[in-house]
C-alpha cells in the first residue's frame, strides 16, 4: 500500500481524523481536506506512519465545485495519482422535521450529499484514466432504522447510499470500486462532550437500539474504511457496510 495516495474529506476531527490516521499508519500518502484550517494544522501532530511527513492539508468548502477540483489537483501534484477517495465530510442539523428551516435543510443536504457528489465528480476522470480507484462514502445506519428526528439527515445519507450503488455498477469496468460505510452511534469527541439534555437523550435512544450496548469508536469505523480502501477489497463493490453493533438485527 505504500505507493498509494488517498484523499479524506472532513478530515480534521472525529471519524475523518481517525480514518486519516489509519491510512497514514497503513502507508498511504494522504491529503486531508476540511473547512477548519486550524483543526487541520492541529491534526498533523497525531499522524504516525512511514509517509506521515508527506501529508497535505487542504482547506476548502467541498460543497463548491472549485474547492473539490482543487483538492484533487493538489493530490495529483503531490503524489502523481489519486488512488482512494474517502467522502467523510458530513454532519448536519438534527431536529424534529417540522422545526427545520430553509437554512438547516440546505445545510444538511449540502454537507452530506453535495460534498460527496462534488468530490467524486472531481476525482472520477483521474481514476478512469489510471484504471484504478477506491471510493468509500460515509453513509448512516439511521437510513435503515428510521431513527427519531433524522428524516432530513436520512434523506441526504440515503442519497449517498444510492449514489454509491449507482456509481459502483457504472464504473466497475474501469477498475474502480465504490462502497459505503454506514455507522450507527459513534462516540466522537464532540458526542462525548455533549451536555444538552435533549441531545443526550437522543444519543441514548440510538445506543438503546444497539445490541452490544454501546456506541462505536472512531477507530472501529476507520478500520472498515481502511479495508475497503485497500487492494484486499478488490472484489467488494456496491456495498453499504453497516458498522452498527448488531442494530440491523432488530
Amino acid at each position: 500500500m505504500t505507493e498509494r495516495s488517498a484523499i479524506v474529506t472532513g478530515a480534521a476531527r472525529g471519524i475523518g481524523l481517525a480514518i486519516s490516521r489509519r491510512l497514514v499508519a497503513d502507508g498511504f500518502a494522504v491529503v486531508m481536506a476540511d473547512v477548519d484550517g486550524q483543526a487541520l494544522r492541529d491534526a498533523r501532530s497525531v499522524l504516525e506512519g512511514p509517509r506521515a511527513g508527506e501529508t497535505v492539508m487542504v482547506v476548502g468548502d467541498l460543497t463548491r465545485e472549485a474547492a473539490a477540483a482543487s483538492v484533487v489537483q493538489q493530490c495529483q501534484e503531490a503524489f502523481g495519482s489519486v488512488d482512494v477517495l474517502v467522502n467523510n465530510a458530513g454532519g448536519g442539523v438534527i431536529l424534529p422535521t417540522l422545526e427545520h428551516t430553509e437554512e438547516t435543510l440546505q445545510t444538511t443536504i449540502d454537507r452530506n450529499l453535495w460534498t460527496t457528489i462534488r468530490a467524486t465528480l472531481a476525482v472520477l476522470p483521474t481514476m478512469v484514466d489510471q484504471h484504478y480507484g477506491r471510493i468509500v462514502n460515509l453513509g448512516a445506519e439511521s437510513v435503515r432504522n428510521g431513527l427519531y428526528w433524522h428524516a432530513v439527515y436520512n434523506a441526504a445519507k440515503g442519497g449517498v447510499h444510492g449514489f454509491t450503488t449507482g456509481l459502483a455498477r457504472e464504473f466497475a469496468e474501469h477498475g474502480i470500486t465504490v462502497n459505503a460505510v454506514a455507522p450507527s452511534a459513534v462516540m466522537t469527541e464532540a458526542v462525548a462532550a455533549l451536555t444538552d439534555p435533549t441531545a443526550l437523550e437522543l444519543i441514548q435512544r440510538m445506543i438503546d437500539l444497539i445490541p452490544v450496548g454501546r456506541a462505536a469508536t472512531v477507530e472501529e469505523v476507520a478500520s472498515v474504511v481502511a479495508y475497503l480502501a485497500s487492494d484486499e477489497a478488490s472484489f467488494v463493490t456496491g456495498q453499504v457496510v453497516s458498522v452498527n453493533g448488531g442494530s440491523s438485527m432488530l
